[in-house]
């Protein structure tokens, strides 16, 4: 990686790098909350190796990771919420995601609940939707409810290919989790509208 973006390869294996470090499990609770709202690299990064380390444990680091991005993405929906006009709006700037920004708040009111669970599932970036949530805004109740649910699946997911995979986790994931998670969400969407068109009425 060249040019104006290889600060984000250094970022990406100084962010690998903090899995060996000896207060590792703090870090990765640091790295899911800012992740969620600012960080550009993904705690997949970090959770991977530290899986690696302690197989065993594998639920546990999922979890916590879980559990601190959620935290992170309330933070981000107070950012969006309180300080679009100054912070917010800027910043998705800096990250070149207007254009999700402007596709987010045009549909959001309409499906609010999916986009959050699928920019926390999938490789879209969650922590746009987290200050998008705030700016729009909606729901705090789905939006926590979407997050919690999408991110938990999202990093147990993780955890459990590592545990399954061991040293060639970090090669699939590279070459098939986008596409596994993505074809995961248009299966739970395709659940969900069956379930609307047979049950909803």
């Amino acid at each position: 990686m060249k040019g104006r973006l290889a600060f984000l390869d250094r970022w990406y294996e100084n962010t690998k790098a903090l899995a060996r470090h000896p207060r590792a499990f703090p870090l990765l609770c640091g790295l899911s909350f800012a992740e969620s709202s600012f960080f550009p690299i993904p705690v997949d990064i970090m959770l991977m190796p530290m899986v690696q380390a302690s197989p065993e444990k594998w639920w546990r680091l999922a979890l916590w990771s879980s559990l601190f991005s959620v935290l992170g993405g309330i933070f981000g929906y107070f950012i969006g919420l309180m300080f679009f006009e100054t912070i917010a709006g800027p910043l998705l700037n800096m990250l070149g995601k207007t254009d999700s920004m402007e596709i987010f708040r045009d549909s959001v009111n309409k499906h609010s609940g999916l986009w959050v669970f699928g920019a926390g599932f999938t490789p879209f970036p969650y922590k746009v939707i987290t200050i998008m949530s705030g700016a729009v805004p909606i729901s705090f109740g789905v939006f926590v409810a979407a997050s919690t649910l999408s991110r938990t699946l999202r990093y147990l997911a993780v955890a459990g290919i590592v545990r399954l995979l061991g040293q060639q986790a970090e090669q699939w994931m590279k070459e098939h989790f986008a596409v596994f998670t993505i074809v995961s969400f248009g299966a739970l969407i395709a659940l969900y509208m069956a379930y609307k068109h047979f049950f909803g009425h």
